[in-house]
């Protein structure tokens, strides 16, 4: 049961509007943290349903602006992979409990932010070698099931861009995209399980406006607002939300 009251939107509404400027500037990697937070306050379930009509108004805001500029065979072979991925998202859906989701949406949140810290303290290493188009079916069968239990598909569909040589925009153009498409895959099985309701269609209506106003802000962001301090705020809000739902999970 979602309880829409004015802490549920004293929360939603913030991260709502900063999942759309992630979505809208920054690579959609970070858009997932509003799923994580709300996951916080009301069943984690229930969280990816109101979360996934959002990201999918926030997609068409977003791939309107970037028409035309992504790559489109990088983006078409992490789509059709995400096919498989998202196959498989449903079907651990069906059998995992409440705190078995928060826990795993806890580890892939702690999980982004390691991720992301080896890759800037130069541990991991992306892009020296261009990956061939196999991996990136396989970059987007692991995002696509990522994106189905978390909304956090972005890090291994990262892997595979990077190393393709994108430009700035470009690699925006072609994330956007790319969520686009399987967030309309993921549309289907999450009517089937249930995840939208009544309730979840209320809330939907009340945060649209945060989901276009974080588009939009994200957009004009994309050139004006470096990534490292946006990215540093991302870090710091995944890592306290991802560490409440595994102690949540685990207790």
């Amino acid at each position: 049961m979602l309880n829409l009251d004015l802490w549920f939107f004293t929360v939603a509404g913030p991260a709502v509007m900063f999942a759309g400027i992630s979505k809208g500037g920054f690579g959609s990697g970070a858009a997932f943290a509003a799923a994580s937070v709300l996951a916080l306050v009301v069943d984690p379930g229930l969280a990816l349903g109101v979360m996934l009509p959002l990201l999918m108004l926030i997609d068409l805001a977003s791939v309107r602006a970037y028409w035309g500029r992504w790559h489109l065979r990088e983006a078409l072979l992490l789509i059709v992979g995400g096919l498989p991925g998202v196959a498989l998202g449903t079907v651990l859906y069906r059998v995992a409990s409440p705190d078995m989701l928060r826990l795993l949406i806890g580890l892939v949140s702690i999980g982004f932010v390691a991720w992301q810290i080896a890759v800037k303290g130069g541990w991991l290493r992306f892009g020296a070698r261009r990956m061939p188009d196999g991996a990136g079916l396989v970059a987007g069968a692991v995002a696509g099931f990522t994106s189905f239990v978390s909304h956090a598909g972005g890090p291994p569909a990262a892997v595979f861009l990077l190393s393709r040589g994108l430009t700035k925009t470009g690699y925006q153009a072609t994330s956007v995209l790319i969520f686009w498409a399987i967030n309309i895959f993921k549309f289907v099985p999450y009517a089937f399980l249930g995840m939208f309701t009544q309730q979840t269609a209320t809330a939907n209506l009340v945060l649209a406006p945060f989901a276009l106003l974080g588009a939009w802000l994200g957009v004009r962001a994309h050139r004006l607002v470096p990534e490292r301090a946006f990215f540093t705020l991302t870090y710091i809000l995944l890592t306290v939300t991802g560490a409440k739902l595994i102690w949540d999970g685990l207790t």
